[in-house]
């Protein structure tokens, strides 16, 4: 058995467990359990979510080549006219 305990005493640790967290907060506490070792699994492997975004985005940039971006004459902004000032004649 794990950690040298036997049959008897794990069906008493789980029986303290119950009747202190109830049978529906059980499966939530080690479904967090399950995911807090996950979790430190990852950050001792150097994987964080950023770090796998970050892994995923330079492989899609190294995959495609970017084209220089070159935009239209048809649709580059045109300049503003010049002001026109209203001089009366004195």
């Amino acid at each position: 058995m794990p950690f040298g305990l036997g049959f008897g005493e794990l069906v008493l640790i789980f029986g303290v467990l119950l009747l202190l967290f109830g049978a529906k907060r059980l499966p939530e506490l080690a479904g967090g359990m399950g995911k807090g070792i996950r979790d430190f699994k990852r950050a001792l492997n150097g994987m964080d979510e950023q770090s796998i975004q970050a892994n995923a985005q330079q492989n899609y940039l190294q995959q495609a080549p970017a084209a220089p971006a070159q935009m239209p004459a048809a649709a580059a902004p045109a300049q503003p006219a010049p002001a026109q000032s209203e001089t009366t004649p004195a």
